[in-house]
């Protein structure tokens, strides 16, 4: 069984006063670690407390890898990367020894974080396991819906947003590491599919999914701060590629839509839901982080990740230093790890813009 160090800042008390944002995160992180890791399985588990079955949740543990990298960003300190590598065998081995999947969509959260890991650490390993994952990820493309990636291999009709804005992030990440044409021209036509099919062209709004039901239809109502997010990234990566401002104009506004579509008056973004959806607004945080990162232009987007981390901090964490979904108050019962994944990304989010 693999040995770890502690992190350095013990959980404190209800009422202790957090100076720093990195404090904050720094207590997140140690109750990520203390309090969903199983020493038995070496792996994370979905609850705190743990329920007596436990299914085998795939998506929420690559978000808990990018999490651990955010923690050796900030930080620097290894015991992140070991936490990283125990985690990502974990995955692996709970996985079945394979990293494909049923979910299009959960293996491309999967690839992304493995292509992080691979501009962090360096090793070739991850990105190798990347690019085979992709392989695997590239039979989501049919012509139904007039093309688009499906959400999952035994319902290929089926296209949605967060199969798709993920799968054009790795594409055009891949082509800027490894320069191969064809990742760009996947890519390129993903997201054209996206945006012609998922974006509401007059406020850049992005929906979820079509034809979940067989009928065609677009889910309308399905409306969720990840596939925002995701929309924001793709463009993003695009507008690097092609040095096309027009993309980055686009994420700004999809990242700026989402606030007047999803967050309370105040800017706070409100839980979403149970289960999966406890996850969606850290994603939506990491990539309006990564376009704040771009340009002078979003010191207004700035604001609105420093103002939700600290209503984490300040209302949502509780003694443990566990976040469950309303971030306005203490959840004291069980919390998803999802819940927890989402606040602990957005903390680090926060963290990098510094203090709060």
């Amino acid at each position: 069984m693999p040995c770890f160090k502690r992190n350095r800042i013990q959980p404190e008390g209800e009422k202790a006063t957090m100076k720093k944002i990195e404090e904050v995160c720094e207590r997140a992180q140690y109750a990520l670690w203390n309090r969903f890791w199983d020493n038995e399985k070496e792996v994370f588990v979905n609850h705190y407390p743990v329920k007596e079955e436990e299914s085998w949740i795939y998506w929420w543990h690559a978000h808990a890898l990018d999490a651990l990298l955010d923690g050796f960003v900030r930080t620097k300190e290894t015991y992140y990367l070991e936490r990283f590598e125990a985690e990502y065998e974990g995955s692996f081995r709970e996985n079945g020894g394979t990293f494909l999947h049923n979910w299009y969509d959960d293996m491309e959260w999967m690839t992304l974080a493995l292509i992080r890991a691979f501009d962090i650490t360096g090793e070739k390993r991850y990105i190798e396991q990347a690019v085979y994952i992709w392989n695997d990820i590239k039979t989501a493309w049919n012509d139904s819906c007039g093309g688009g990636m499906a959400w999952k291999k035994d319902q290929l009709d089926y296209k949605n947003t967060p199969a798709n804005a993920p799968a054009a992030i790795i594409a055009f990440r891949l082509y800027q590491r490894l320069h191969r044409e064809e990742d760009r021209e996947w890519g390129e036509k993903i997201l054209k599919w996206n945006l012609d099919h998922l974006m509401d062209p007059d406020t850049c709004f992005i929906w979820d999914g079509m034809n979940r039901l067989g009928d065609g239809k677009v889910d309308y109502e399905w409306k969720f701060t990840y596939c925002q997010g995701v929309v924001i990234g793709a463009a993003m990566e695009y507008a690097r590629i092609t040095n096309n401002k027009e993309y980055l104009d686009l994420a700004g506004k999809v990242a700026r839509r989402a606030v007047t579509e999803l967050a309370d008056a105040d800017g706070i973004f409100p839980y979403e839901g149970p289960d999966d959806c406890g996850l969606f607004r850290g994603i939506y945080f990491r990539y309006v982080y990564e376009l704040t990162q771009e340009s002078s232009e979003y010191e207004d987007l700035k604001e609105i990740i420093k103002k939700n981390a600290r209503v984490i901090a300040e209302n949502g964490m509780n003694k443990d230093g566990l976040v469950g979904g309303d971030w306005r108050q203490k959840s004291e019962g069980t919390i998803d790890l999802a819940q927890h994944l989402s606040a602990v990304m957005t903390l680090e989010m926060a963290a990098k813009l510094g203090d709060s």
